[in-house]
């Protein structure tokens, strides 16, 4: 069981709910100490009075804020604790929102909050279900280590949960590192959405969601342990040169995610949403003649065939007349070719 980190009380309107504040995440970092590389002796920081040239325990040292350099206010954890602001002792809700409103980058570390006995257990439940019910977050204000902070409370299972968030003005403006304006096609956009979908996943379960990191830290210390050679690293993939066509880099990725689900790519990648596809040689005459519309013209949806495609869009081409002529002549048309290219400069 997580020790209590602060107790206290969430107060919802008139509403109290005594609570005590529990982590609700652990580290499994590995920790390394340093050492004298002679003799493997534990080097250590110690506290030195600058004054009297002597190391100090934990009860000879307090805090204070500097006013100067030969002047020290003192504050004790008594000033602190008796400060008067209403979030000393409470977790004071202020407003509910939607969670899609809170800007991820505002939200920190989270605590589970449990309910102080038995008198809490009502409360607590109804404010968790109201919460689960409306879909909402609640915005509080709590004072924790000689600050006033700003929290989110949201439900997870049958916990409330409590994560610290920062004040606007602890985030940086990001505008200085925006990148210079650029054009991105729509055919490139949709590209990076045919990506998208490929790697959708429902959860974050899997391999690909592991610490590999810490895991094989964990058999360097083994190995080394056991006076063993660790495991050797396999040669990462060779990547291929950079690629200046953007819409080519996303073909390649979407082909290697579906391979890598045993997916069958060859039909889509071919075909990634905006691709436009050449007319085949053996294209009917209706089709070619349909093609030829001048670039001023707006577009007839596709659905144009026949000579009434011919007769309406490719009259002012006096080589028109001659499109009936076979196969050949409406493929090999150049009059078509430039005004596909031209329309959409003019659109």
């Amino acid at each position: 069981m997580p020790r209590s980190i602060w107790s206290g009380a969430i107060s919802f309107g008139l509403v109290t709910v005594p609570i005590h504040v529990v982590g609700a995440t652990e580290d499994h970092s590995i920790r390394f100490h340093r050492y004298h590389l002679a003799d493997q002796g534990r080097i250590r920081t110690r506290k030195v009075c600058e004054l009297e040239d002597r190391e100090v325990g934990s009860d000879e040292i307090g805090k204070g804020y500097e006013l100067a350099t030969s002047q020290i206010v003192p504050i004790t954890d008594e000033d602190l604790r008796e400060l008067p602001l209403p979030t000393a002792r409470a977790i004071e809700i202020v407003a509910f929102v939607p969670f899609a409103s809170v800007d991820p980058i505002r939200i920190g570390d989270g605590y589970y909050l449990q309910p102080d006995g038995q008198v809490a257990a009502k409360p607590y439940k109804l404010l968790r279900q109201a919460l689960a019910r409306s879909s909402k977050v609640a915005v509080a204000r709590y004072a924790w280590s000689g600050r006033e902070r700003l929290g989110l409370l949201r439900v997870r299972g049958e916990a409330i949960v409590l994560h610290a968030m920062r004040w606007p003005d602890e985030i940086r403006d990001p505008s200085s590192l925006t990148p210079p304006p650029v054009e991105v096609s729509e055919e490139e956009i949709e590209g990076a959405l045919a990506l998208m979908d490929t790697m959708t996943r429902d959860d974050l379960e899997g391999d690909e969601f592991r610490d590999t990191y810490t895991e094989a830290v964990a058999e360097l210390i083994e190995a080394k342990r056991e006076h063993r050679r660790p495991e050797t690293v396999p040669e990462p993939e060779e990547r291929p040169g950079q690629v200046l066509d953007l819409m080519a880099a996303l073909q390649q990725s979407v082909s290697k995610a579906k391979e890598s689900r045993g997916e069958d790519d060859h039909a889509e990648v071919r075909e990634l949403p905006g691709r436009k596809k050449k007319a085949p040689a053996g294209k009917t005459p209706g089709a070619g003649a349909a093609a030829k519309k001048p670039a001023d013209e707006k577009p007839t949806g596709g659905r144009a065939t026949g000579g009434k495609a011919t007769s309406k869009k490719a009259a002012p081409k006096k080589e028109t007349s001659k499109s009936t002529t076979g196969k050949k002549t409406a493929a090999k048309e150049p009059a078509g070719k430039k005004a596909t290219t031209r329309r959409p400069r003019s659109a």
